[in-house]
């Protein structure tokens, strides 16, 4: 049987990178998918691809009203969701600090941050109502083993690693579950900012000399966690913070 079958999820981020992966995962275990992200196009292509279960949502996860429009349209399109995938995320360039402009600052904090907030505004009620659910949020080794310039990106995260484990305690008498996975850099659309230099082999195999594993983070390593702490088998997890970074944060 399938992991999530008849579970309704909402993916945002999910119109490519680890949004794309773990949207595509959850339609193969048997989920429904709100493929939710900012570029509209994007979303209708990842969406079409994966068949009926998925659905394409338009959606700026720094704006509250859209992220209310967003859950609205899960409920009436394919029901309450079970799981929320706070996946959508944005850096600054790695850069020194003082180099950061107050616009890059705020964007990040806004769409890492904040979108978790607008959106569980929007959907704790409905889960309450329900009687139970799971939030996921995507963290970083970044919240909890911080590189040099990307300061500000990494104190985002490390707030997205804090407040998963906060509304864990607080939610779990609701029977609702909360975790964070935290991802080391993969070779997704923010890659080159993450580096902040050209990407060459020669750059790429400095930055993966950190991983023991030797390789980058891929869409289905975090997929994998996606799909175990969203389904049943995980009820008894909740406030876990995962790395998924290949020994990165030993």
């Amino acid at each position: 049987m399938n992991q999530l079958q008849n579970k309704i999820a909402i993916v945002t981020g999910a119109a490519g990178g680890f949004g794309e992966g773990i949207a595509a995962a959850y339609v193969q275990e048997g989920a429904r998918v709100v493929v939710a992200d900012l570029d509209g196009e994007a979303a209708r292509r990842v969406a079409g691809e994966l068949g009926p279960a998925a659905a394409p949502f338009v959606v700026d996860v720094a704006n509250r009203a859209q992220m209310e429009a967003l859950v609205a349209f899960c409920s009436t399109t394919f029901g309450i969701p079970d799981v929320v995938v706070n996946n959508a995320g944005t850096t600054h360039k790695n850069q020194p600090m003082l180099e950061v402009d107050e616009q890059s600052f705020d964007r990040v904090f806004a769409v890492n941050v904040k979108s978790i907030y607008y959106m569980t505004h929007a959907v704790l009620p409905l889960m309450r109502k329900r009687g139970g659910g799971v939030i996921l949020n995507i963290g970083s080794t970044a919240g909890i083993r911080p590189r040099p310039g990307l300061s500000w990106y990494n104190a985002s995260k490390g707030a997205v690693n804090i407040l998963s484990k906060s509304m864990a305690v607080e939610l779990a008498p609701e029977k609702i579950r909360v975790n964070v996975i935290c991802p080391v850099m993969g070779v997704t659309g923010l890659f080159e900012q993450f580096m902040g230099v050209p990407d060459t082999p020669e750059n790429r195999a400095r930055f993966m000399s950190t991983i023991p594993i030797g390789r980058f983070s891929k869409p289905s390593d975090v997929a994998a966690a996606a799909v175990f702490l969203a389904s049943d088998a995980a009820e008894f997890f909740t406030g876990v913070e995962l790395p998924v970074d290949g020994g990165r944060t030993v």
